[in-house]
């Protein structure tokens, strides 16, 4: 005897392989096929959830019910966890671009290369501040391109920073060497700063990326990234960290004579 819907647990009631059995596939296509429902508004839904409720606790199927169907009905438009996490940090980072966000900081506005790194440090702090459980993703999501050195999973981010430094006068070896320096201090600084206020860094589900959003990648979007592939795929970090603590230990000693020429008084680090 087939149980009746009435039979069933709470989670068996929109089970769509029982409605299909019970009630004709047509009833089972309404619980996978709800009207409305996109990648867009899923890549949404995923945000408002780890901002709510932290990235620890997404799952597809308490995702699912927050939009009110089942975790097989995200499938169709998202391919799993992986793909999903993916797109929350390409859609969070795409705000630097969107000048329908209210925000009036776009990247694209810039008036020279200075000008756009400073609006690419807020534009990320911002992004920061506002989705702090999210923002561990953007510095620790492999990108599909898994040779870039840090990994920063926006390749649109990347080939934008190489683009400008080019248009002012950057080699690709200069290029590079800055992307190196100005990631490690801006993620370093943020995810510092997100900890601060909550938000958990914990270690990645898959540290080699996604294999399939590798495959898929056409590089050719991204000219200044292939082009400077080697270089980007050098492990410099040793010799970086030395360089980043002299520079600092520099600083310190000009912080230093400056307190021993005005009595104490030393500006903001």
């Amino acid at each position: 005897m087939v149980p009746t819907i009435s039979d069933q647990t709470s989670d068996d009631v929109r089970d769509p392989d029982l409605v299909a059995v019970q009630e004709g596939p047509e009833a089972a296509g309404e619980l996978t096929r709800p009207a409305g429902l996109d990648r867009e508004k899923i890549l949404q839904a995923a945000i408002d959830f780890i901002d709510e409720q932290g990235l620890a606790a997404l799952t597809m199927r308490r995702l699912g019910s927050s939009l009110g169907v089942e975790a097989m009905a995200l499938y169709r438009y998202v391919p799993g966890r992986e793909d999903l996490l993916d797109g929350v940090v390409d859609r969070v980072v795409e705000t630097l671009w969107d000048d329908r966000d209210g925000d009036d900081i776009q990247v694209v506005d810039h008036s020279g290369w200075q000008d756009y790194l400073v609006r690419l440090a807020h534009g990320m702090r911002r992004i920061a501040l506002a989705h702090p459980a999210v923002f561990p993703l953007v510095a620790s999501r492999p990108p599909a391109a898994p040779w870039v050195r840090p990994p920063l999973r926006s390749l649109r981010l990347v080939e934008s920073f190489l683009g400008t430094l080019r248009e002012g006068g950057f080699s690709d070896q200069a290029a590079v060497a800055a992307y190196r320096a100005y990631s490690s201090f801006l993620l370093g600084h943020l995810l510092l700063e997100v900890t601060q206020i909550g938000a958990q860094v914990s270690l990645l589900d898959q540290p080699e990326g996604d294999e399939q959003a590798q495959r898929e990648t056409d590089m050719s979007e991204y000219p200044n990234l292939a082009r400077t592939e080697s270089l980007l795929g050098q492990d410099k970090s040793a010799a970086e960290f030395e360089e980043s603590l002299e520079n600092l230990l520099d600083r310190l000693e000009r912080v230093l004579h400056e307190a021993r020429n005005s009595g104490g008084d030393v500006g903001d680090l």
